[in-house]
């Protein structure tokens, strides 16, 4: 039975990002809270909440009665029908968003939301470029996977939406500007990205899409006040300033929002995953008040089979009131701080560790061979051939039962919000057993 499962899949579906043959994956039966759990009866410690998504944990049968219930009066209808729990989660997320982001409109996840940011930035400026960071994913559409830097775009850059621009990131531990402080590598950064405003015509850039936490490209910290500089560069040219909160958002970051972090409010944000933890497909691009009004005069040429659907709004207002009642925001920047310590501790067992990237739940280990020349312990972008220490690491941490994403030198945690110290301890501690292995190759 289990390897039929197993072949059923393999036979009769795609999976994401790797070539078909050869795959082994995990045969899942059930999860709750922390973990997930194989038909062999083995359990796995979800270390980064799978896609860095199920945020208020696994099995919460709130989500489940939500749904059933909201299933019971209406599953779906068309996007231009009114519906009591549309509007109820339109005016919760106006209210939890920052500054007079005030109207959403929903998609069915993240790279559909910016797809529609992207539109409605161009739509409402006239304008056509969009500014976008080189180490950053946005979305494996075709705009979104354009708009980030991540290598995966590669296979398809024949076919990539025109008109983005990538700059350079703030990578204060490998400063593309070779500067002394993150205070100094965020201030060339901005320099950098207002040269590029200019070269590329203030008038011609719609907007500049930006992740409110960086994620996936390793959890590269913003300087302080970086983002207030990039919103204020958006003003002086009139450009639309719009946040990725797919990853970052929802109490991910010990704030309910990445952005918040940093005390700006952008003129689109765009959501998805912790909206709904994951338990339903359903993302969102929310507005200010400024770009709502604009388009009750002039047509919103977007639009989704599924957009606002009853039943996936159902999923999300429930999530965030288990978010907000449990207090999920608060206890991800108290075991932030906690994995943060832990960490410092590894950095004296481990000479590996080159640097941790934390902000609340959303963390990033980065490993070298060396800490003085902080030559990576596999190169960015790595060919087959040269990942034979990650795919080590990779293989010791399934093999000591935890999921978590370990990517060329990255090593990423993000565990639940509500995860507990203890589950922390036990993944801390496979963490340093596959780290274990990058140290053997030190130099």
């Amino acid at each position: 039975m289990n390897n039929q499962i197993v072949q059923n899949n393999l036979n009769y579906t795609l999976f994401s990002w790797v070539k078909q043959g050869g795959l082994n994956p995990i045969n899942i039966s059930h999860a709750n809270g922390s973990y997930v759990y194989d038909r062999g009866g083995k359990k796995y410690l979800d270390f980064s909440s799978q896609l860095m998504n199920v945020n208020i944990g696994h099995g919460n049968q709130r989500i489940t009665k939500a749904v059933a219930a909201q299933m019971q009066e209406v599953s779906y209808v068309y996007p231009g029908m009114a519906t009591d729990i549309r509007g109820k989660l339109g005016k919760k997320l106006a209210e939890i968003t920052p500054g007079n982001l005030t109207k959403t409109f929903f998609t069915l996840g993240g790279a559909e939301a910016i797809e529609n940011a992207i539109k409605i930035a161009r739509m409402f400026t006239g304008r056509h470029k969009i500014i976008t960071h080189y180490r950053s994913y946005h979305g494996a559409t075709y705009g979104a996977i354009t708009a980030g830097g991540d290598p995966r775009r590669f296979p398809v850059d024949s076919q990539t939406m025109p008109n983005v621009v990538h700059v350079e990131n703030p990578y204060a531990y490998r400063c593309p500007w070779n500067s002394n402080s993150i205070e100094e590598c965020g201030a060339r950064a901005l320099a950098h990205l207002e040269r590029v405003i200019e070269f590329e015509n203030p008038n011609n850039i719609a907007a500049i899409l930006f992740e409110g936490e960086s994620g996936s490209s390793g959890c590269i910290k913003y300087p302080p006040n970086y983002l207030k500089k990039v919103r204020a560069l958006c003003d002086k040219y009139g450009i639309m300033m719009i946040d990725d909160e797919v990853m970052s958002g929802f109490g991910r970051t010990g704030k309910m929002f990445g952005i918040d972090n940093h005390n700006v409010t952008p003129d689109i944000m765009c959501m998805a995953k912790g909206l709904t933890s994951g338990y339903l497909p359903l993302g969102g691009v929310i507005v200010t008040d400024k770009i709502a009004t604009y388009f009750n005069d002039n047509p919103m040429a977007i639009g989704l089979t599924y957009s606002a659907h009853p039943t996936l709004c159902a999923a999300a207002l429930e999530n965030i009131r288990i978010i907000e009642e449990e207090e999920l925001v608060e206890k991800a920047a108290e075991m932030g701080r906690y994995i943060e310590s832990a960490v410092e501790k590894l950095k004296e067992k481990h000479p590996s560790i080159g640097d941790f990237r934390n902000t609340g739940l959303l963390g990033c280990i980065e490993l070298v061979r060396n800490r003085k020349t902080k030559e990576p312990i596999t190169p960015w972008n790595a060919a087959p051939a040269d990942m034979e220490v990650t795919n080590k690491m990779a293989a010791k941490i399934r093999e000591l039962g935890m999921f978590t994403f370990v990517r060329w030198s990255y090593i990423f945690i993000a565990p639940p919000l509500n995860v507990t110290r203890d589950e922390v301890d036990e993944g801390l501690e496979i963490i340093s057993q596959a780290i274990a292995i990058a140290d053997k190759y030190c130099t």
